[in-house]
């Protein structure tokens, strides 16, 4: 049950942003074996002004760059995270032609009681 919020600088096309969303559905179910149909995920497009990304750690980012943050169950190994991030980074590369400098990746882990999708309860608690 992965929740996935990306920001980016406004001004790519819809085919790009739908890459995006389509590489990051895959490679969650791939490396995390997240269910068919378990897509919950938005982008928010931000005017130049409003993104600031630095090129700290090493990585020298372009304006290009997305950030990707994800809400996950404190169930995923962190062999699971390191596949996951991985996996990103290559099927973003492939589609929309994202660089993996560009790529930048924050999970969170919630337990399964801080969770309802839906009817006011928490179903996997």
């Amino acid at each position: 049950m992965p929740f996935l919020h990306i920001s980016m600088r406004a001004g790519k096309p819809e085919a790009y942003r739908q890459a995006i969303l389509d590489g990051l559905y895959r490679a969650m179910r791939e490396a995390l074996n997240v269910p068919e149909g378990d897509e919950f995920m938005t982008i928010s497009e931000l005017l130049p002004a409003n993104f600031r990304c630095g090129n700290a750690y090493g990585v020298n980012r372009s304006d290009d760059a997305v950030l990707i943050q994800i809400t996950v169950f404190a169930s995923r190994t962190p062999e699971q995270k390191q596949a996951l991030y991985r996996r990103i980074a290559d099927l973003l590369g492939e589609n929309p032609g994202i660089r993996p400098e560009d790529v930048f990746i924050n999970v969170l882990d919630a337990p399964a009681e801080n969770w309802s999708v839906g009817h006011g309860i928490a179903q996997f608690a």
